[in-house]
């Protein structure tokens, strides 16, 4: 799944300087042309949204079929790479054309962004799991079986406080934090990368070293030695391998039929060491597992989940075809709507924890039958490409846009009389408008 970065950044705003006899200006404004997306990070990461969002979903049967049940790496993986290659996208260029400052700054703000995003979805959750005890009757079960209790109880005061520092990471809401954390990093690494390569590559590898063997992590609760799930000191190994293939630090690797023979016959050998079946009809294999534990360890992202992600990464960039063209050629809007939920990961990742935490109190009380459990996914998929279109439709500030009816109206206006400098001025105070950021 490294992508090759053919997309062009934003282009230059241009100048024009010829006028016509009447002048008037014989070309309109330059306007920045608009990056294209790369078909295959948006698939990929659509696909990974609706894979956390299984998996999220208590006592889920479907879970049953995902990824992680067949080797060792699973849909954090994907939503880890994915989201290194479009920081890559979106900052690494930033760093390079309007220097360091403007680059860490623009890092800081999306940093900002994502912990009110982390704070905003607990709150939320809390709010809606006291709701829902209250109306059942639980006597806050639902608020304890996500760690969420101590909000509200014991010393609320000091866990507030963990919770605003990040001390205190609650179940199922560890993705973002450690993102945060890796997002922080990005700096350091364009300032390495300034000394060379082998200095960014050589901090990743002994940071991982370190984190990976427990030497580092972080506290994810005040009253316990609890450390956080995901360690961001080990996972930014694959966010920033996905960084380094989006910037050309490691060229993009060559489709080979035996390397793709060769990465299939890894992944078909894991199966037994991931899947319930063989590990608990099959000793061998179940001792095989506790062998491997420690290389197989999520929150230390061990080195064999590592190697099991890099081949499946490279069977579905070889599979994606130059471009994404084999994407491209799939008919119907199947492609096109998984593209949307990736383009919309954020806004999709954090209601896909809320539905995940509605849906396991549907099935808890109602019963997990197939048609229930059916139901619940279902409708929480549809969900969230519900919530990917209007995310990018507010993002779209269709407010800004000209409606067609005034751009009838401003094409049936009577021109005698107006002179160059009024077309000019009124051209420039529309463009102004048009580029007023949302309030």
């Amino acid at each position: 799944m490294a992508f090759d970065t053919s997309a062009q950044g934003a282009a230059n705003l241009s100048t024009h300087t010829s006028q016509t006899g009447s002048g008037l200006s014989s070309h309109p404004p330059a306007t920045p042309a608009r990056r294209q997306r790369d078909i295959r990070l948006d698939f990929f990461r659509g696909l990974g949204m609706f894979i956390i969002f299984i998996a999220h979903l208590p006592f889920n049967g479907w879970r049953e079929f995902i990824p992680a049940r067949f080797g060792f790496s699973d849909a954090t993986e994907i939503f880890v790479f994915c989201s290194g290659m479009a920081s890559a996208i979106a900052f690494g260029r930033l760093f390079e054309e309007r220097g360091f400052v403007v680059g860490t700054s623009r890092i800081a703000y999306r940093c900002w962004q994502v912990y009110w995003a982390h704070i905003s979805i607990v709150f939320l959750v809390t709010a809606t799991m006291i709701a829902f005890d209250r109306w059942l009757g639980t006597g806050g079960e639902y608020l304890r079986g996500i760690n969420l209790v101590h909000l509200v109880e014991g010393d609320s005061a000091a866990n507030l406080l963990g919770l605003f520092t990040l001390t205190y990471v609650p179940n199922l809401f560890d993705i973002l934090p450690m993102y945060l954390v890796i997002l922080a990093m990005l700096p350091i690494v364009m300032a390495l990368r300034r000394l060379g390569r082998i200095y960014v590559f050589a901090a990743m590898g002994i940071l991982w070293l370190l984190a990976t063997t427990g030497q580092i992590n972080l506290p994810a609760e005040p009253w316990t030695d609890r450390v956080w799930f995901f360690n961001p000191f080990a996972w930014q190994l694959v966010f920033f391998t996905g960084f380094a293939f989006i910037r050309g630090w490691i060229p993009p690797p060559p489709v080979d039929r035996r390397a793709m023979i060769a990465a299939a016959v890894f992944l078909i050998a894991t199966i037994p060491l991931a899947h319930s079946w063989f590990l608990t009809n099959f000793q061998i294999f179940a001792d095989a597992r506790n062998f491997l534990a420690p290389l197989l360890a999520k929150t230390g992202f061990g080195i064999l989940r590592y190697a099991h992600f890099l081949c499946l990464a490279y069977l579905a960039y070889a599979l994606a075809g130059p471009g994404g063209q084999n994407l491209l050629a799939f008919k119907g809007p199947t492609v096109k709507i998984i593209c949307k939920v990736g383009q919309q990961a954020l806004g999709v990742y954090l209601a896909g924890q809320f539905l995940a935490m509605i849906g396991g109190i549907y099935l808890n009380e109602l019963g997990h039958t197939v048609f229930n459990t059916a139901l619940v996914n279902i409708v929480g998929i549809a969900a969230l490409i519900g919530v990917a279109y209007t995310v990018s439709y507010f993002k779209s500030a269709p407010w800004n846009s000209p409606s067609a009816k005034a751009q009838s109206y401003q094409s049936s206006k009577p021109t005698v009389g107006t002179t160059s400098e009024d077309s000019s001025s009124a051209a420039k105070i529309g463009d102004r408008q048009a580029r007023q950021p949302a309030e």
